[in-house]
């Protein structure tokens, strides 16, 4: 109960402590580099310790949850105010009791799950589970050097190292060093970082066995996987607090879940956010907004969204239109909406400078004070877009409340979603491309003490604010429509308010084999509504790249087809008929799979999992080690899109050479034939003592010839897939059956979930939710659908199901336990029945 108090007290006083030296770039520490020397006492605290040090400083370890361990630290007798951009309230206050285990050499305590010791003459740090086995282990102790500080830890020769967000280069972080510090990356190559996206966050991984690791510091930070040492890994900061957080799975999926309940879970999206979405840099004026829209609809390519880029703008000022090219802007949203069309409308946080000139936006800002000011107290002015050019203060709750309700008159027009772009914050006059590090931010924000920062501690979460702020501004406008916003740059915790994409790539065949692994390292960070420009942004695809990525794209998130201004047309329909009737055929599959799409989608609302995954997240024991095979050789192209799809593209997409498909697991089928895929035929001799082939690794290998017409997508042995007939946009309602394609295998499972796809309504119950299994024996299958969750009304009152894999006897069915006389009709790979759903749950038997 003292420490309690004692607790309490010092984080009341915290307030009056002049908090930004824990973040300033140049404070002058008493002495030079430096550790925290030995423990010279320590306070028992219910959830775990406090450790004071011989050096002056203090380190305190706690237990959130019995498998999330936070470890905060300072070269002073005052930890920082306890206040996070990232980590949720509740999280942060969330507390276990912990037993007390010290030895000889070392202080700790135990949870239910770990063993945290703290070494009494060094403070380094080790966490074991308790079988014994070392999940974390500080190979150096915590190195201090200025307002700088490094955590070292061991880093074994078979452990690999994932995430960081959008980063560029292989998915394994190991033996490749990164800064985040967000950045304007126009052009990015594969070896260029920083980038848009700041997410301190990486997953250890070691023979199957995961722990997440969150650095919560909003300054410059810095990971290093082995560049430095071949011994260790180490990750720290410029300035600011040390606090970061251990939480130890062990499995990869438990990680990632655990990493949400820290940081938040994404809002459910718009379900038109799935579809296809059509953009350029820009569709003006509106006869060519028009001419894009009248086309998609005339050549049956299905597509739910069109944006707007800067040029519908009045000289590029954010929340203006250029009447001159678009006249009368709410009669063609209207007109578009009439053809089922969403559209989004670029808004860039910068507000022109523009005293005296009628601008809305910037008299509102300026008599609000809205704006950053410079130390001297002017408004800070920089050149975007519009020219020079001011910049809100999201740290303000009431700036972003401004900020929010800017989009009223926009939203009143008929946009459907909102485009945060530029937000890093990008300026084009500065020498370091973004604003200043010596300009203010003043945090007014519940949870956080009032006082001022520099940039140089906001510039990383800036992007997330200006999301946030506009979030939060469209929930007030519209409190029961579901926003869409997309946003460049972000923190950690942005998946609360934005969706994202990569940012600003070029049409080559390396930015689209790099999409793949970004995408995948992005949805294990906390984003898994994100995506890249379909085509590539920079420079003109060619034909056959824009159907590639075009195909690939089908299977991922977020699919925008963009591209910048001065480039080539990059429609479906660029490049001819032949290329236009691929490119179609793959995104009308992806409306097939538009309920999977949509089921995925609100699985990452409940439990954080991403829809597009690496193969190790589902299957850790896909090799016979216990490697993640996707660092295999080729492998990195594959990914997951839920756990029953795997997309298996070529590993280098303009080479016509043969490859070779790793699955993660024993039983999978060809999504487009139905066919099994058969095991991999052995050497009966092989050669004595040879080395076995890596490819021996996994149960199941395939050897593959690419083509620009096809692309290798799989289904899981097991999985029940639902399909919907064919529709133009998500909101034409689908007319026909349900079909439940059912994989014969193991684990035989599936689900879905509907509602009205806009509204809030599903949080007052009017939703769908059915879940199905099989299980099957060499004289039967038996399939069971559940009754309808929920009291939203679907489309369908029949469901065909079809089934895979499994070969009828004597062809007798029956339905709810009687014989029936339902035909069991015959088709390619697979037989097919219809039965009506009356939504009361059915259950089937097939002989």
């Amino acid at each position: 109960m003292h420490a309690r108090i004692l607790l309490s007290w010092s984080a009341a006083l915290l307030c009056a402590l002049p908090l930004a030296t824990y973040f300033a770039e140049a404070q002058q520490p008493s002495h030079g580099p430096h550790t925290l020397g030995s423990i010279s006492g320590v306070v028992l605290l219910t959830n775990g310790l406090r450790i004071e040090t011989t050096s002056g400083g203090v380190e305190q370890i706690v237990a959130l949850r019995d498998d999330v361990i936070r470890v905060r630290a300072a070269d002073n007798q005052s930890l920082p105010e306890d206040a996070s951009w990232a980590v949720l309230p509740e999280a942060r206050r969330n507390s276990v009791d912990v037993t007390r285990e010290d030895s000889a050499n070392a202080v700790g305590f135990r949870t239910k799950s770990l063993r945290i010791s703290v070494s009494r003459s060094d403070l380094r740090i080790t966490i074991r589970d308790h079988s014994g086995r070392i999940l974390l282990e500080d190979a150096l102790p915590l190195h201090f050097d200025r307002s700088a500080f490094r955590v070292i830890e061991s880093m074994p020769a078979d452990e690999h190292y994932f995430g960081l967000g959008d980063k560029t280069g292989p998915l394994d972080r190991r033996n490749h060093a990164y800064a985040m510090w967000n950045t304007d990356a126009y052009r990015f190559q594969e070896s260029t970082d920083p980038l848009y996206k700041s997410i301190p966050y990486f997953i250890t991984y070691r023979a199957g066995i995961a722990t997440g690791i969150f650095l919560d510091n909003t300054t410059r930070t810095n990971f290093d996987f082995g560049t430095e040492s071949s011994s260790s890994y180490s990750f720290g900061a410029v300035a600011g607090p040390v606090d970061y957080y251990i939480f130890p799975g062990p499995s990869p999926r438990q990680v990632v879940e655990t990493y949400a309940w820290l940081t938040g879970k994404p809002p459910l999206p718009p379900r038109w956010m799935l579809g296809f979405q059509q953009s350029r840099y820009s569709y003006t004026p509106e006869s060519r907004l028009m001419e894009i829209a009248n086309r998609l609809r005339a050549d049956h390519i299905p597509a739910d969204a069109l944006y707007l880029d800067i040029d519908y703008q009045d000289r590029n000022r954010p929340f203006t239109v250029n009447t001159r090219t678009l006249p009368d802007l709410p009669k063609a949203l209207a007109t578009l909406h009439a053809m089922q069309f969403h559209v989004v409308a670029i808004t860039d946080l910068h507000i022109a400078d523009a005293p005296g000139q009628g601008y809305a936006p910037y008299d509102s800002g300026v008599k609000g004070d809205n704006f950053l000011h410079r130390p001297d107290g002017s408004v800070y002015v920089g050149s975007v877009w519009p020219g020079p050019s001011v910049f809100p203060d999201f740290t303000r709750a009431q700036s972003r409340t401004w900020w929010g309700s800017l989009y009223k008159p926009f939203v009143g027009m008929g946009f459907d979603g909102f485009w945060n772009d530029m937000n890093e914050p990008s300026i084009f006059d500065s020498p370091t491309g973004t604003i200043p590090l010596d300009v203010l931010h003043r945090i007014d924000e519940p949870g956080f003490c009032a006082r001022t920062a520099t940039h140089a501690e906001i510039h990383n979460v800036y992007g997330m604010e200006n999301s946030r702020a506009t979030y939060d501004g469209l929930r007030k406008i519209e409190p029961d429509k579901r926003p869409f916003v997309l946003t460049r740059a972000t923190y950690a915790g942005g998946q609360r308010y934005a969706a994202t994409w990569t940012g600003d790539n070029s049409s080559t065949w390396n930015h689209l084999r790099m999409t793949s692994p970004m995408l995948k390292s992005l949805g294990i960070s906390g984003f898994s509504f994100s995506g890249a420009d379909v085509g590539g942004f920079a420079g003109t695809a060619t034909p056959d790249l824009l159907t590639k990525w075009i195909e690939i794209s089908t299977f991922q998130p977020i699919d925008r087809d963009h591209t910048e201004k001065g480039t080539g047309d990059q429609e479906p329909w660029a490049g001819g008929a032949d290329q236009e009737n691929i490119r179609r055929r793959f995104i009308e599959e992806r409306y097939r799979l538009m309920l999977y799409l949509y089921t995925l989608a609100e699985e990452t609302v409940h439990t954080g999992m991403p829809m597009m995954r690496p193969l190790f997240l589902d299957y850790p024991d896909a090799a016979r080690d216990k490697h993640p095979i996707d660092i295999d050789q080729g492998v990195e192209s594959e990914f997951l899109l839920g756990h029953d799809l795997l997309i298996a593209p070529s590993p280098y997409l303009d080479a016509p050479d043969a490859y070779t498909v790793e699955f993660p697991s024993a039983a999978w089928y060809d999504y487009w034939t139905g066919e099994r895929i058969p095991l991999p035929a052995t050497d009966a001799d092989p050669e004595p003592n040879a080395p076995p082939p890596a490819i021996a690794q996994v149960a199941l290998s395939a050897n593959m010839h690419p083509s620009l017409d096809s692309l290798p997508v799989y289904v899981r042995a097991g999985a029940i897939l639902p399909i919907e007939p064919l529709v133009q946009s998500t909101e034409e309602t689908p007319h026909g059956p349900l079909t439940l394609r059912v994989y014969a295998g193991d684990d035989c499972r599936g689900s879905l979930y509907t509602d009205d796809g806009e509204s809030f309504a599903y949080e007052r119950g009017d939703f769908l939710k059915m879940s199905f299994t099989c299980t099957v024996t060499s004289k039967e299958i038996r399939i069971s659908i559940s009754r309808h969750e929920g009291s939203f009304i679907p489309w369908w009152n029949s469901i065909s199901l079809e089934i895979y894999g499994w070969t009828p006897v004597s062809g007798k069915i029956q339905l709810d336990g009687q014989s029936s006389a339902i035909a069991m009709a015959r088709g390619k790979n697979f037989v097919a029945i219809s039965i009506f759903d009356s939504g009361a749950g059915t259950s089937l038997k097939l002989e």
